[in-house]
């Protein structure tokens, strides 16, 4: 198969209300997906649905084989658990059936040091949390990663480092990215395709088509400046 994932059709229904409907798109192997739009838009909602958490009609078939990590946009942790990040780690491999000495690996893919990893997860920073979460979606080598806004929680100056570490693990491992963001610069330069959810019409295609000031606007309803550079 040489797509990772192939969506005919996607029909889901929350609470009576139509949220996504007549959705097909195609996320070839290896490459990068950037899911936008406004919200309420049904771009969690995706998510979810395939991760396999949510009912739906239409088709959403996987490759054979496939392995998915979800990073998930926020989770409900209580951060001032006594609860250290190599335990995080080892608690997901232990529900996973992982070996474990993949703590250890999936550590140095996100760049935490062993030291940083051994302290309460209520002392980690923003960034720190968002790379031990990519860390616990890695146990298990999957073959896909599903991230939902990667920066949430992030400052400015770690978002960039962020994204450039999550690209850095997608090469490393030969993963297929399928990622939530409204950086939107950030989905110019990495996204292979985008998918614009929007209460009207969906559309899907590369980033120089999709991201054009017009289109843009039309997504998010709201005038919009640009610079192009």
């Amino acid at each position: 198969m040489v797509n990772a994932l192939e969506v005919e059709g996607l029909l889901v229904r929350l609470g009576g209300r139509e949220v996504l409907r007549g959705l097909s798109f195609d996320v070839p192997s290896g490459s990068a997906l950037a899911v936008i739009g406004p919200n309420g838009a049904g771009k969690t909602v995706l998510f979810r649905v395939l991760i396999g958490v949510l009912p739906h009609g239409g088709a959403v078939r996987w490759a054979p084989g496939t392995r998915i990590g979800y990073v998930p946009q926020k989770l409900d942790v209580t951060r001032d658990l006594p609860l250290t990040g190599r335990d995080f780690l080892r608690a997901k491999a232990d529900v996973s059936g992982a070996s474990g000495t993949d703590a250890a690996r999936v550590l140095r893919l996100v760049g935490l040091s062993p030291s940083v990893a051994n302290e309460p997860i209520g002392a980690f920073s923003g960034g720190q949390f968002q790379r031990l979460l990519l860390a616990a979606a890695l146990i298990g080598k999957p073959t896909v990663l599903l991230f939902d806004e990667p920066t949430s929680g992030v400052d400015e100056p770690g978002e960039e480092r962020l994204y450039e570490m999550i690209r850095r693990v997608q090469e490393a491992e030969r993963l297929t990215l399928l990622l939530i963001s409204h950086e939107l610069t950030v989905v110019y330069r990495y996204a292979t395709n985008v998918l614009c959810l929007s209460r009207e019409q969906p559309c899907f295609g590369p980033p120089e088509e999709m991201l054009t000031p017009e289109r843009i606007e039309q997504l998010y309803g709201t005038p919009l400046r640009s610079h192009h550079h």
